[in-house]
């Protein structure tokens, strides 16, 4: 029996085919990824909904595919349509699982419907883009568990989706969830706009700046034109809108890490027999949490008004990630209550999603401060422009073996370069002194996040 598999609600009116993960005669499980596609804001990867055989692929790379565009054909046998039948069945059935049988695990960026819903409701207020709407956004489990009554399929859809079904809230008996309560939360998370979504461009004259002229540089030699992937289109109206907006200060130092790296160095064998890599990374996102709860000014944000601070009584560090398709930043949560350890062994694993286009808008909203590390590239020092609605960010460049006097003679010392921006609409030069000042002397002796 042969069948077509269309593309499904993209939550936008069309994405780009940037990879097709099937051939012809390939032999597809319910839930095989078939296609990647990049739409403005995510990636996302369309699964199969049905058992077969492809026999037939409908769209090829750079295509731009809508909701019902088809994209293979696949023979079912009976037996794997009789499967489907019969798993939509047992959807049907109340079943009860418990918080530690329902495990979150984002396994692809979905844009659902909701998406779709703000690209062209024209009654969305303005105030929703108001700069507390990302905090609203969070998708961490509450602190007390409760039993979750939902069928598998609502189960596995929770998977798919990368949704805690903890969150969710159940409208049919008893409070039990459906597929329907599933999509209205994604479509709740979704319709609450990214501080990304007006973005400032360079060319316009409303800014006060005076308009770029065009130049034609192939005038002068052979050129080509290479175009700015999603992602380094929206980083760049990001960077841009906040350089304009913030007044910028940063603040340079110095930490001496030198007993940090040996105890680094001491551990990291234990850790990588657990499939954990230890870097410095893991140790000042730590020491980073740390401080902040000394300053919590640095971990606030400034009201859209310019009149209030907004000062969060959590601590979520995002990290930047360098990707070949450009500059992500996925979020540890609650930095200040995880151990290094942990910290370092969820770094891997989001900069692993992040290289394979796997993160979830989720996971890289909700930021009250961020760190970006090129000490694994080099330099010595650099700025980092604020991560808006951020007000402060750290920047660490490559560590280096210096003389240091220590009262009688010169003893070499490992010496970690730090950058503090920040704006200075918030932060005075002398707090941004003393928290650099602090965090340097956590990094001396990372046994002070003990006390």
């Amino acid at each position: 029996m042969l069948k077509i598999i269309p593309a499904p609600d993209l939550g936008t009116d069309s994405a780009e085919v940037i990879e097709i993960l099937v051939k012809v005669g390939q032999t597809l499980a319910i839930d095989t990824p078939i296609v990647l596609l990049e739409s403005a804001k995510a990636s996302m990867e369309v699964p199969s909904p049905m058992a077969g055989v492809v026999t037939e692929i409908l769209v090829k790379l750079g295509d731009n595919v809508s909701e019902g565009t088809v994209l293979v054909q696949v023979e079912v046998t009976e037996t794997a349509a009789t499967a489907e039948v019969e798993t939509q069945a047992e959807a049907k059935h109340e079943m009860v699982f418990t918080p530690a049988d329902e495990p979150v695990v984002p396994v692809v960026d979905v844009v659902k419907e909701a998406e779709k819903d703000v690209a062209v409701d024209k009654t969305v207020s303005p105030k929703s883009s108001s700069l507390a709407a990302p905090e609203v956004q969070t998708m961490t489990p509450p602190q007390a568990k409760a039993l979750i009554h939902c069928g598998p399929a609502v189960r596995r859809l929770a998977r798919e989706l990368g949704v805690d079904l903890q969150q969710v809230q159940g409208t049919a008996s008893k409070g039990r969830i459906v597929k329907d309560d599933v999509h209205a939360f994604v479509k709740k998370v979704l319709t609450t706009p990214a501080p990304v979504m007006t973005p400032t461009v360079v060319t316009s004259t409303s800014s006060g700046l005076p308009t770029l002229p065009e130049i034609d540089f192939s005038k002068w030699g052979e050129i080509e034109l290479k175009p700015l992937t999603k992602i380094q289109k929206l980083s760049a109206q990001n960077l841009h809108r906040a350089w304009l907006h913030i007044p910028h200060v940063t603040q340079f130092d110095e930490a001496d890490i030198t007993e940090l790296e040996a105890f680094r160095v001491a551990q990291k064998d234990a850790l990588k027999a657990q499939g954990v890599s230890l870097t410095v990374l893991s140790f000042l996102v730590k020491a980073s949490a740390y401080v902040l709860k000394q300053y919590p000014k640095f971990n606030a944000s400034l009201s859209k008004d310019g009149e209030q601070l907004i000062l969060k009584h959590y601590i979520h560090i995002g990290v930047a990630v360098d990707t070949p398709n450009g500059l992500v930043v996925p979020v540890i949560r609650h930095a200040d209550q995880k151990s290094i350890s942990a910290i370092a062994k969820e770094l891997g694993e989001l900069s692993a999603k992040a290289r394979d286009k796997k993160l979830s808008p989720a996971e890289m909203q909700g930021a009250s401060f961020s760190i970006s590390s090129l000490g694994g590239i080099g330099g010595t020092a650099f700025t980092p422009i604020v991560n808006w609605p951020e007000v402060a960010i750290l920047g660490v460049s490559r560590a280096s073996q210096k003389p240091v006097w220590d009262g009688k003679a010169f003893v070499p010392r490992l010496l970690l370069p730090l950058s503090l921006s920040y704006d200075h609409r918030v932060v005075d030069g002398a707090d941004g002194a003393r928290f650099i000042t602090a965090l340097g002397q956590v990094l001396a002796d990372i046994r002070r996040v003990l006390l």
